[in-house]
């Protein structure tokens, strides 16, 4: 399928690998142009490089932590007028009730809230202008079913989410759509991490504990950050300009819902 969005301009943070990186990639096959951020460089530009040589789309890589005021501002100065704009940022650690203190929060909150609801900010007006748009933000499936040991995810996501509800009725006159994906287990660096942490507790190997997660899934396997991308590019495409204000969950059929 045509996404109808070739010659697009993208930025996405947390680029650099994992969902982000499947994201990227799936716009580049798109051919859409894209600015690249992560904090990492030297990962940032290994998969800048790779896709601009894949894809021959146009590829800026931006080394940059985007939860601080300065390193936003050089972003977006690089970034320009996006048409296209994919939120994402590591989760962060686990824990329990009694680990985490208002600092705890403070931290989670700038990273999976208040920074994507500034680069909203900062790349609506333009979308608004020219009269289309697309923002993706990457949040968790513990928005709609809460993980108890990522209580920091699980607040700071519902919040962003929140705020998604309510601003993107508002900028959907404009042609301008904002969604969320709602990702489940997938094969990154963050569900090892947290896999190696489970392995630990319960005195197994890392496969024994890969194996037992992925039989608590309908699917019996963890998602690819290919297959989240290419829903990502979807929801970015010419095609989805009537889907507006949704959480959208890749999750394998982890979460038992009827609606």
């Amino acid at each position: 399928m045509d996404l109808g969005v070739r010659g697009r301009r993208a930025l996405v943070t947390g680029a650099s690998k994992g969902l982000g990186r499947g994201c990227a990639a799936a716009l580049a096959a798109a051919g859409v142009d894209l600015v690249l951020n992560a904090r990492g460089e030297a990962a940032l530009a290994q998969t800048a490089a790779a896709l601009e040589a894949e894809h021959g789309v146009a590829v800026t890589a931006v080394a940059a932590d985007v939860t601080e005021a300065a390193g936003r501002a050089r972003v977006l100065a690089a970034a320009g007028e996006v048409d296209i704009l994919v939120t994402n940022a590591g989760g962060p650690p686990p824990g329990i009730w009694s680990d985490w203190e208002r600092e705890d929060f403070i931290r989670a909150l700038d990273a999976n809230m208040l920074t994507p609801i500034a680069l909203i900010k900062a790349c609506l007006p333009a979308m608004i202008a020219r009269g289309w748009g697309r923002v993706v933000n990457i949040t968790s499936q513990s928005v709609k079913s809460p993980i108890p040991q990522l209580g920091l995810s699980n607040s700071a996501r519902a919040g962003l989410t929140g705020y998604v509800a309510g601003t993107a009725r508002q900028v959907a006159p404009h042609g301008v759509t904002i969604n969320n994906l709602l990702p489940g287990i997938h094969a990154t660096d963050r569900a090892d991490a947290l896999d190696a942490g489970v392995a630990a507790a319960q005195g197994v190997t890392l496969d024994e504990a890969r194996a037992r997660r992925a039989a608590t899934v309908p699917a019996r396997r963890y998602g690819t950050a290919a297959e989240f991308g290419a829903v990502c590019a979807f929801l970015c495409s010419a095609h989805a300009g009537y889907i507006v204000g949704q959480n959208i969950l890749l999750d394998g059929g982890a979460f038992n819902s009827t609606l």
